[in-house]
């Protein structure tokens, strides 16, 4: 069996918390005519559900991105701290976005809401990617 080491644990914290974060979204958002159909108030609930572990992951991918980013070899590669800002970027628009989905009380922030912070929760994953690539 190969070593368990602080920076796979590192990642696979940060990995799960992304699965959780960017995941649910999407996952939640496909769902919601379903959950619609089952009762008017049955996707705040659901949303409500998925919010006391999502806000959890959004802080593990917070602090695990942070330790990423201390843990990394060459941040003064070619493009490096440009792909890290914009992945800071989604990162904060996807927090953002979320709390206002959250707090909405209108149908329109709803719905610009939750779509946003999936949008830049994707983009934040890819961006996260590349960084990782190189």
């Amino acid at each position: 069996m190969l070593p368990i080491t602080a920076d796979g644990i590192r990642l696979f914290l940060h990995v799960l918390a992304a699965t959780v974060w960017v995941g649910g979204q999407i996952t939640l958002g496909a769902l919601v005519p379903v959950l619609r159909a089952a009762g008017a108030d049955v996707p705040r609930t659901a949303a409500r559900a998925f919010g006391r572990i999502a806000w959890t992951a959004f802080a593990i991918l917070v602090v695990t991105g942070i330790w990423n980013v201390a843990a990394a070899g060459d941040t003064n590669a070619d493009g490096y701290q440009v792909t890290l800002g914009f992945k800071l970027a989604a990162v904060l628009l996807s927090g953002v976005a979320a709390y206002a989905h959250q707090r909405a009380k209108s149908r329109v922030v709803l719905a610009v809401g939750g779509a946003a912070a999936a949008l830049f929760a994707v983009l934040a994953l890819f961006f996260g990617v590349i960084l990782v690539e190189h």
